[in-house]
This record gives C-alpha cells, sequence and structure tokens, in this order.
C-alpha cells in the first residue's frame, strides 16, 4: 500500500537517478498548522528559524499555498543594497519613510531567508510589524548574524516564533520510500543530516551517481555501506570542524572520529582543545566523561577524507571496539529488562554496520529485538537479516527476523513474559494471567482491558509510550476507541493510535486493523480504503464515477472524524486488499 508522496518519489527516481526538486512534503503536522494559523485574521503573523537546510521555506510554501501573498527574499549579494528585496513590489523612486504606506494593500507578507535582508528592507519589515496591518511570515535562518530589526521581531514578542526541528525519522524515512533504502541506510543518513534535506538530497543522489546502493538479497531494498560521499555540501556543513586553528583541535577531532566515544581522561588528546571544542559544540562530553562528535556527519566525512596512512594510524582495529560492543549489547539488554525501550546512543554498532564491519551475530538480534519492542519492525527485519548476512544459521536473529516479518502471535517470542503480553495484545488478556510481572506496565493494559476500561485503557497506552513501546502503546490506544463510551474519548483515542501507528514502519496488527473505519459513512469507509490502498483523488473519482471535488470532500468530512488531516496515517491503520 502506498501513498501519493511515496508515488510521486518513485517516479521521481526512477525516471532521473536522483531526488530533483521538489520533494513531496512530509510530516511537519504540527507546524504546518501553526502557520496557517498565523493566516488568520487578527494574527500578526508568525516568525519561522531553524538551521539551514531544514525545510522552512517548503513549510511555508506548503501553508500559504493558494492564499493570497506577496513574498521578498534575502540574498546575500544584495545585503548591501537598500530595499533590494522589495524592488518588485515598490516604485524606484518611492523613498524608505514611505514604504509602508505603499505596501498598505499587502495582507500577508512572505519574507523568506530575512537573516539576508539589507538593513533598509530589514527596518521596513520591523515597521510591518509594528503598524499590524500585514501579517508576516518569516522565515530565517539560526546560526548566524542577522539584522537588529529581524531578530527583534520574536525577541521582542512582537511575532511569535516556531523553532523548526530536525524532520524526526520516520518521517525521512516515509521522504525516502521511493528510492527502496533499506531502514539501516535511511537511520544512517537521517543521523548524518539532522534534518537537513538539502544535504539527504545531496547524499542519495551522490551514491545513486556513484553506484553505491547494493541491492539486500530477498528484500528489493538497496544498502548504503561504507565511507560517506564527500560533496560540496558535505565541505560546506563540515566547515566549523576543518577551520580549527588552535593547538591540538584538528587533532582531537581527527582521533574522535576513528574512536569515538573516547573515556576522560584521554593521555593522547589535549584537555584544553577539548574545553574549546565542547564550548564551541563540536564535541560532547557526557555524564561518564565519553567524549563523542557533536554532529554525526563531521565523523564521517573526516573519516572519509582522511588518507590511508593517517586513516590507518588513527584507526583502531575491529577487534579493539570489543569491549566498547558488549557494553551497547548489556545496556540494551538492561533497558529491555526493566520494560524500557526508549532510544539510547549506540555507536559503535551503528559505525560497524555503516563500515561493513564484523558485526556479531548476538548483537545483531539485541537491537533486531530492541527496535521490534519498540514497534519499528522494518527496522527490527533490517538488523536481523546483517547478523545473518555473516552468520546465516543462527537461531536468534532467524527467529527475530521472523518476529518481525510475521502477522502477531503467529510466531511464539520465547521470552515468557513477552509470549504472555501478546494475548493482551491479541485481545484475551486472560491467556495472560499470571504470566506477566505484576504491576509492570504490560499488566496494567492487561488487567484495563479486561475490565474493558477504556480510561484506563488510555492510561496504559501513555505509560507504555512513555517508556519507548509505540506499537504496544497504538493498540492499547485501539482497544480504548472500543470500550470508550463516550464518543469524543473515542475519537482522541483513536487520534492518539493514529499518531502512534504512524511512527511504527511495518506495523499491521489485529488491534489496528480497521480501525480507521470506525464511525464513518458508508460512502466515506469506501474512499478511505481506496485511498489508503494508495488511489490518487481522480482515480478514486474515475473508480466511483464521483467528481473529484466530491471525492476530496468526503476525505475531509473523514478526516475530521477520525481526528487526522493526513492521508500518509491510513495505510498503517487499514487492512484492505491491493487495488486491482
Amino acid at each position: 500500500m502506498r501513498t501519493d508522496a511515496q508515488d510521486a518519489t518513485t517516479r521521481t527516481y526512477a525516471d532521473t537517478g536522483a531526488f530533483e526538486p521538489p520533494w513531496p512534503f512530509t510530516g511537519r503536522a504540527a507546524e504546518l498548522e501553526a502557520v496557517r494559523g498565523a493566516l488568520a485574521a487578527g494574527r500578526p503573523g508568525i516568525v519561522v528559524t531553524g538551521p539551514a537546510g531544514h525545510g522552512k521555506t517548503r513549510l511555508i510554501t506548503e501553508a500559504v499555498a493558494g492564499a493570497d501573498h506577496a513574498r521578498v527574499t534575502g540574498t546575500p549579494e544584495a545585503r548591501g543594497l537598500p530595499l533590494a528585496a522589495f524592488a518588485h513590489l515598490l516604485p524606484d523612486t518611492l523613498p524608505p519613510h514611505r514604504a509602508v504606506r505603499a505596501l498598505t494593500g499587502v495582507r500577508v507578507l512572505v519574507v523568506d531567508d530575512a537573516h539576508l535582508l539589507d538593513e533598509t528592507s530589514a527596518a521596513l519589515v520591523h515597521q510591518l510589524a509594528v503598524h499590524g496591518r500585514t501579517r508576516l511570515i518569516v522565515a530565517a535562518a539560526d546560526g548566524g548574524p542577522a539584522p537588529g530589526a529581524v531578530s527583534r521581531l520574536w525577541t521582542g514578542s512582537m511575532l511569535p516564533r516556531l523553532a523548526l526541528g530536525p524532520l524526526p525519522r520516520e518521517d525521512t524515512a516515509r521522504l525516502l520510500a521511493g528510492a527502496g533504502l533499506e531502514p539501516l541506510t535511511v537511520r544512517r543518513l537521517h543521523q548524518a543530516c539532522r534534518g537537513d534535506l538539502r544535504l539527504l538530497r545531496d547524499l542519495v543522489t551522490a551514491l545513486a551517481a556513484a553506484g553505491r546502493l547494493t541491492p539486500v538479497p530477498g528484500t528489493g531494498e538497496r544498502a548504503w555501506r561504507g565511507a560517506l560521499p564527500v560533496t560540496p555540501a558535505v565541505r560546506d556543513r563540515l566547515a566549523p570542524a576543518l577551520e580549527r586553528s588552535g593547538p591540538g583541535e584538528r587533532d582531537a577531532l581527527d582521533r574522535l572520529a576513528f574512536a569515538e566515544p573516547l573515556p576522560l581522561p584521554a593521555d593522547e588528546l589535549d584537555l584544553g582543545a577539548l574545553e574549546r571544542l565542547e564550548a564551541d559544540g563540536l564535541i560532547d562530553v557526557d555524564e561518564r566523561g565519553a567524549v563523542t562528535l557533536a554532529h554525526p556527519l563531521h565523523g564521517a566525512a573526516l573519516r572519509a577524507m582522511a588518507g590511508r596512512l593517517r586513516a590507518r594510524r588513527l584507526g583502531r582495529p575491529p577487534c579493539a571496539g570489543g569491549p566498547a560492543l558488549t557494553a551497547e549489547r548489556q545496556a540494551l539488554e538492561g533497558r529491555m529488562a526493566r520494560f524500557d525501550v526508549r532510544p539510547v546512543p549506540t555507536p559503535v554498532g551503528d559505525w560497524l554496520v555503516a563500515q561493513d564491519g564484523p558485526l556479531p551475530a548476538g548483537y545483531a538480534e539485541v537491537r533486531a529485538r530492541f527496535a521490534r519492542l519498540g514497534g519499528d519492525l522494518r527496522e527490527a527485519a533490517a538488523w536481523a537479516r546483517e547478523g545473518l548476512r555473516r552468520f546465516p544459521a543462527d537461531p536468534g536473529c532467524r527467529r527475530e527476523l521472523a518476529l518481525a516479518e510475521g502477522p502477531a502471535g503467529e510466531v511464539a517470542d520465547p521470552d515468557p513474559t513477552r509470549a504472555g503480553y501478546d494475548a493482551v495484545r491479541l485481545g484475551t488478556p486472560a491467556r495472560a494471567a499470571g504470566r506477566l510481572p505484576a504491576g509492570s506496565v504490560f499488566a496494567r493494559h492487561a488487567e484495563a482491558l479486561a475490565r474493558g476500561d477504556g480510561t484506563a485503557l488510555d492510561r496504559a497506552a501513555e505509560a507504555l509510550a512513555d517508556r519507548g513501546f509505540l506499537l504496544y502503546a497504538a493498540e492499547a490506544y485501539a482497544q480504548a476507541v472500543r470500550a470508550h463510551r463516550d464518543p469524543r474519548a473515542a475519537r482522541r483515542s483513536r487520534t492518539r493510535a493514529v499518531a502512534l501507528a504512524r511512527r511504527c514502519p511495518g506495523a499491521s496488527t489485529p488491534a489496528l486493523a480497521g480501525l480507521v473505519l470506525g464511525e464513518l459513512t458508508a460512502r466515506q469507509r469506501q474512499i478511505v480504503t481506496l485511498a489508503a490502498a494508495g488511489l490518487s483523488n481522480r482515480e478514486i473519482a474515475e473508480r466511483l464515477t464521483l467528481s473529484v471535488r466530491t471525492v476530496g470532500n468526503h476525505l475531509y468530512g473523514a478526516y475530521t472524524r477520525l481526528g487526522t488531516g493526513d492521508r500518509g496515517a491510513l495505510p498503517w491503520l487499514v487492512e484492505v486488499p491491493e487495488p486491482a
């Protein structure tokens, strides 16, 4: 089952061998709603900030689509020219003090790259905010100088500020769905780019052009292993590290690139250099004193740029990472034993996979189980396959692969607690009696389901989500929908189930199946089912002999009842056959 966005991405990739703009708009539902809300009458507007490449312009473009607006853009080349950004909106001979009056007819003004405006244009934007007759939608990049008149828009509380964080990994995966990349490659790309969509597109294009995406047997997916391609965009992002000139600073960065995490005290590293690098945000030091590079891209890029002799001198042999890899495995096992699968840093295992190093089957099995319990079944399967590549007969990895790929409950989990909990997930809590630790989050879920208590199921779902069990939490919310007598409470539970299920790639379980079809009219159910199967509005209209507008109206009504406006959520929750 595919979404319109995935189909568009697939066509783009198939036609060109690379991802060309525009990419389908993905994720950012809450941020999109915030910007659209700022367009309402009586609102002053909004400022969207964030690092370069994080999609500020695309978000605003999506938000103002169809609305009457004007747009100005700051550029480095025009920073010395007064009112250069407004040249297309103002007469050449107009003095700056009359510009505000000349723009009174503009009800919505989009100001892109506001940090690059010339001082006069920045002052004009500030005055428009003061007068309040024009709603301003402003985009400004973090991390660099901006005209004072621009920064005072949010520091002076004239406009609300929306700080744009990195795109979540599940949305990055959805964006890349058309490329057929296996989950560990998607994970690596997401970590390297941290939401920088320009860099993401640059890396995927470079990997495809160089033939570095290799098929994963039996899956139809492709994997990236080996060094990072050092593209101009990578060098640009690496500049803060490459330009370090303090004593011992570049050497410390290079050593960390090949051997992070390093414990303190590290005799081979200059402590003063580390203090300066930490102050400038280039390294992190955790509570145990382990030193790592702050940005994953830096380590990968510095390793890729090192010559063979330097890499041989700085690099550690594969066996040297054994103790650290064992520590990672023990940390993951400890978390699972405490019923906690929230993400934890795993730099050694991730590095071994990225470099196609010798990954022990036991470690791969634990990573697969941790991902499966967290709800990411596609990543769980990928870790199991990674272990089976070198150890094809390993029983642990084979079992985890079957658990990740098979229907819920079809393959028995060897752990008695998890096996008992499977009965709860399948809706038969009586079969779990005496098999779940008393007072555990699993036991609370079973007790609430046995009582048919919707409110208690909501609380159990919240507790599961807090501990990282996203798929289990989605299932508990789905069970709460059926238990609630109050339609409003049922809708809230459904909305939460939808949101969590979207974060669980590959999940299709009995508790979630058909959830989205509740409370819809017969026609809405018919159209939603076809939309979930990947048909566009026009294709649905042709099949049902309806107008495209009628299909859109039915979908809008369905979204309102379901508490979601995202077409991409439907395939996660609807069990439907592929369209003929």
